[in-house]
């Protein structure tokens, strides 16, 4: 039996338009390459104001959803520009500005990053996401609700746990320091 609204182990599939504070679009399903989004409900697959403003949805059901930036990316992070010697990148004498590069940090995490600046022996980078300090605005409607199978809840609840695995809490006791190690060039369409 299918379930009638958007609830918890649900599998649900929305078409969306996603727009900035300014109403400027920044991706849509119907838009190039874009795809409805489909996840299982309650694992955090999703920003958590949106996945929060979706319960009790029907199919059918149309909404205009604003996420203010502490549910959705989080807060622009200042600590998150940093320089990096540009000999450290992959090509660089050809770095330019708006060039994205994936770093690892000491831990292991992947760390996504934009030149913002480039200077003779310096680059200056964001590793803030994109969408971070923005109030987004999301125009959804719901297509698909239908309970979710063992295998999708289980690779939802994977994903959570993969996500979550690195929390720092007060007995931390690696080093936080932003220094990435290995840093690659990410394929930009």
């Amino acid at each position: 039996m299918s379930q009638t609204t958007i609830q918890p182990n649900a599998f649900v599939t929305i078409d969306y338009e996603l727009r900035d504070e300014e109403g400027d679009m920044l991706e849509e399903s119907a838009g190039d390459g874009g795809e409805p989004i489909r996840y299982v409900h309650g694992y955090g697959m999703l920003v958590h104001g949106l996945e929060a403003a979706l319960v009790g949805l029907s199919a059918g059901d149309v909404r205009d959803i604003v996420v203010p930036a502490d549910a959705g990316y989080g807060e622009y992070d200042d600590d998150l520009l940093l320089e990096l010697d540009r000999i450290e990148l992959p090509d660089p004498e050809g770095v330019a500005v708006g060039d994205e590069f994936v770093a690892e940090s000491p831990d292991g995490d992947e760390i996504a990053m934009s030149v913002i600046e480039v200077r003779d022996d310096l680059v200056v980078v964001d590793a803030n996401h994109p969408l971070a300090g923005m109030t987004l605005k999301y125009h959804v409607t719901v297509r698909e609700i239908r309970e979710a199978t063992e295998d999708e809840i289980h690779e939802a609840a994977t994903q959570l746990d993969e996500a979550h695995e690195h929390e720092h809490g007060p007995d931390c006791d690696h080093d936080h320091d932003h220094e990435p190690i290995a840093i690659g060039k990410r394929n930009v369409n």
